[in-house]
């Protein structure tokens, strides 16, 4: 155990995962490497492919603290926190890890909160996640899986997302509370849980990996608490309601609809064979909205109703932009945050 660590939370690791965003990554990892070294003993930075010159800044960082891992190729947030975490995990031997996106990092004290808590290896807690102006961050808002509760699924039914996420009223009180499934910005992870469930789905590439890993957790018997001591800043604005229609560049259509159907599998895997062929037609028909695009979407569609039945994430990131005939128009490569990966039942807008 690190001199200055609490007993039983003992060496703390963060995870960052960046994509040409470092204009964002720059005051993260500035706020990372201010915390005492006795309460935040090691940074992994993921350049996830980066061109922006991120990789030329890493270098000129002298923080004995920080490893930056590059990636030469696309990813995607899924797979940048699985090499972060399996880093992490076989070269600084961490107690606990703390993952979060690049546009992401802790309030000042909240390591030392973590600390100065009594935490059991058990648990992974779940951070208060906010918005720099102080607005709860709707996109990071823990919730609990409706499937697993009759009348929690009611609740969902009559009021959408307010029905199985956590009250706004759960972030004012000091009591932590059980949650189901949560947001990689602020998830902390002992070393215990990452052993026994291992790691992110790398083929996940972007949108529910968060989701399913932590549903994964859960069904494995490991608890998760949201604490709202834990206060995350996410420099995030863009979060929307998201469904497969508006997805540009379409590349991302595959992404969204295999993901979101095994986001539904992990949570009701019974279900998930019903909603499976009438999530299919509603996809089907929302490709008029796609014009001349449409035979692409298609096909794209095909085949990721094709992989979430035989729950197959191998298919590469360079297959998925053949499927799209080759488009790469805007953001090839995010750094995992997506406004469409968090929710396994808000199925309202596709």
């Amino acid at each position: 155990m690190t001199a200055g660590s609490q007993p039983g939370v003992g060496r703390l690791v963060a995870v960052v995962v960046t994509h040409n965003r470092l204009a964002k990554l720059k005051p993260t990892l500035a706020r990372l490497l201010a915390v005492d070294p006795a309460h935040l003993q090691a940074v992994v930075v993921v350049d996830n492919a980066c061109s922006d010159g991120t990789d030329k800044w890493l270098d000129t960082q002298r923080d004995p603290r920080l490893t930056a891992i590059a990636s030469a190729e696309n990813i995607g947030g899924a797979g940048g926190f699985e090499r972060g975490l399996r880093h992490a995990m076989q070269h600084l031997d961490p107690d606990w890890l703390v993952v979060m996106d690049d546009d992401a990092c802790p309030a000042p004290d909240t390591l030392a909160r973590f600390h100065n808590s009594p935490r059991s290896p058990d648990t992974a807690y779940a951070a208060a996640v906010y918005f720099p102006d102080g607005r709860i961050c709707e996109m990071n808002r823990p919730s609990c899986n409706p499937f697993w509760s009759p009348a929690l699924f009611l609740r969902t039914l009559t009021r959408g997302r307010d029905g199985y996420h956590i009250p706004h009223s759960a972030y004012d009180v000091e009591v932590p509370c059980p949650i189901d499934l949560t947001s990689f910005v602020g998830l902390f992870l002992s070393r215990q849980i990452v052993e026994d469930s291992g790691y992110p789905d790398p083929g996940l590439f972007l949108y529910g990996d968060d989701v399913i890993y932590t549903l994964t957790l859960r069904r494995r018997g490991w608890n998760i608490l949201f604490d709202p001591a834990l206060r995350f800043e996410h420099d995030f604005s863009t979060f929307e309601a998201q469904g497969p229609q508006t997805i540009r560049p379409l590349w991302k259509v595959y992404y969204f609809c295999r993901n979101r159907l095994l986001m539904y599998r992990a949570a009701a895997p019974v279900l998930f064979w019903l909603l499976l062929p009438l999530l299919g037609l509603k996809w089907h028909l929302a490709g008029g909205r796609y014009g001349a695009d449409k035979p692409l979407y298609l096909r794209l569609l095909r085949r990721a109703l094709r992989d979430a039945a035989a729950r197959n994430t191998e298919l590469s990131h360079g297959e998925v932009l053949a499927l799209a005939g080759g488009s790469v128009s805007g953001s090839e490569c995010p750094d995992g945050s997506g406004p469409a990966g968090s929710d396994p039942s808000a199925e309202s807008t596709g």
